[in-house]
């Protein structure tokens, strides 16, 4: 445990907070997959309602082994002690809340996701290290955030007038599982806090000491794709956001425009003909859209921290980054060759980075080979049996656009293959990163400061990045 916070007990149960919560953290951790409440799971003694912590992460062979039988813990559970859990993950930490009142679960999970978010804008970086370091700031916040449990002020900017301590500045972890360009890669800029910091030597940094006037903006979006075992796609979904931190001298209002052709709504007729059509778009509290409909024109006044802009979504047909095209002949009762084509549709100039591609294979599996036909172009390319998961393993560190790489495997059984067996095979999951790419066509055309101020040159720093968020093919 790294922060707890205790809002509301019961009296006499506070020699028990350590127990609790590392029952909490032990519960998902190795989640079992036991129904909440069964009799026969460890049961611990509970604080009262309200309390709240932050967990660091950590791995172990019993973790992943759990995980591989049962998977992740849902965000709500309810332990033997009558108490309910709610946490969520960001970076590696477990951010958790117990309670015995009957609460909103959709709030608290909101209200520990805000909570992430506050940290992260006051420490500048969100990582097991950065709280250990902060953790009288963050003591500072929750007392602020949370009143007797109730939220109170949740806003980065509206807790600058409470919070009187100074944030340690943590050197960011390097993201060594995302492959991005140097050149759209985030700068450190955007890891600073959003008040006066100390650094690791004690040396007091102020926002406006040699601070330059910056903005970073991200499209972000998170395709969700199923694919047939014939190639065709089946279902396909875009969860878009822009996203946003602001470090302008003096907070001016700025001006965002997306692409003149943006229509909102399949069903609708506009004027804007066959451009980029999202089905529904839903603003930030502090977006002005008094030009949006003839203009495509957000103005704002950029709030304190990372914020999202807008979020979007988009249904129906799209070309997607990666087509997956599956195979699995018999050659034997006992033996199986499985073939994995998958194409890149993506423009030349782009590439697919930290590619994984995974395939289960059936419980009775006992041996498997696989090799990988690989074009020119591709780094970082190995394929891979997991004995322990009975699956196979494909990574490509680097996919260049427009190319084709194939996957063939050599399955051995331990029995014949039943058409039962033959159903554990899959389905295909496929995870990437596509960076300065977005598949819907949403850009940005400008980013303005509204009003004309001589001198005022802020540098605008706009990233496209692309993920998968469930990118499937059924076998």
């Amino acid at each position: 445990t790294v922060i707890a916070k205790n809002y509301r007990s019961k009296s006499g149960v506070g020699a028990h907070e350590r127990s609790h919560t590392e029952a909490f953290f032990r519960k998902v951790k190795f989640w079992d997959g036991v129904a909440p409440g069964t009799p026969g799971m460890d049961t611990t003694l509970g604080l009262g309602s309200g309390k709240m912590s932050s967990l660091g992460d950590a791995d172990g062979s019993e973790s992943k082994e759990s995980a591989k039988r049962f998977g992740d813990a849902p965000p709500v559970f309810v332990m033997p002690d009558g108490y309910s859990y709610m946490h969520v993950k960001r970076n590696g930490l477990i951010f958790g809340c117990a309670t015995e009142k009957n609460v909103s679960p959709v709030v608290v999970i909101e209200l520990l996701s805000k909570i992430a978010k506050v940290f992260k804008d006051y420490c500048g970086t969100l990582s097991e290290e950065s709280i250990r370091k902060n953790f009288i700031l963050l003591y500072e916040l929750l007392d602020e955030l949370l009143d007797y449990g109730y939220p109170q002020v949740t806003q980065t900017e509206n807790l600058k007038a409470f919070v009187y301590n100074e944030p340690i500045v943590v050197s960011p972890v390097a993201d060594t599982g995302k492959m991005i360009n140097p050149k759209t890669a985030s700068a450190s800029a955007v890891h600073k806090p959003v008040i006066g910091s100390v650094d690791a030597d004690g040396k007091k940094t102020s926002l406006s000491t040699n601070q330059k006037n910056e903005i970073f903006v991200d499209i972000l979006e998170r395709l969700s794709v199923l694919f047939s075992n014939n190639g065709y796609v089946l279902n396909s979904t875009i969860d878009g956001c822009i996203q946003m931190k602001s470090y302008l001298a003096g907070n001016p209002q700025l001006r965002l425009a997306l692409n003149e052709d943006l229509a909102i709504g399949r069903n609708t007729s506009t004027t804007y003909g066959s451009g980029v059509t999202v089905d529904d778009i839903n603003f930030n509290d502090c977006v002005n859209l008094s030009e949006w409909e003839h203009g495509r024109t957000l103005s704002f006044y950029p709030p304190d921290g990372e914020f999202i802009v807008l979020n979007y979504r988009m249904t129906g047909e799209f070309k997607t980054p990666f087509r997956i095209f599956p195979s699995i002949e018999e050659v034997e009762p006992n033996k199986l060759e499985i073939a994995v084509h998958v194409r890149a549709e993506i423009p030349d100039n782009h590439f697919g980075a930290n590619v994984s591609i995974e395939v289960p294979l059936p419980q009775t599996t006992t041996v498997a080979s696989c090799n990988v036909v690989s074009t020119p172009g591709a780094n970082g390319v190995n394929a891979e049996y997991i004995s322990q998961e009975k699956k196979l393993l494909w990574t490509l560190k680097k996919f260049p656009g427009c190319t084709e790489q194939t996957m063939r495997a050599k399955v051995t059984l331990s029995g014949p293959c039943t058409s039962q067996i033959r159903r554990e095979i899959g389905p295909i999951n496929m995870n990437f990163e596509i960076p300065m790419y977005n598949v819907s066509s949403l850009q940005v055309r400008y980013l303005r400061i509204a009003e004309n101020m001589p001198g005022y040159t802020p540098y605008r720093w706009v990233r496209y990045v692309t993920q998968s968020s469930s990118y499937v093919c059924r076998l």
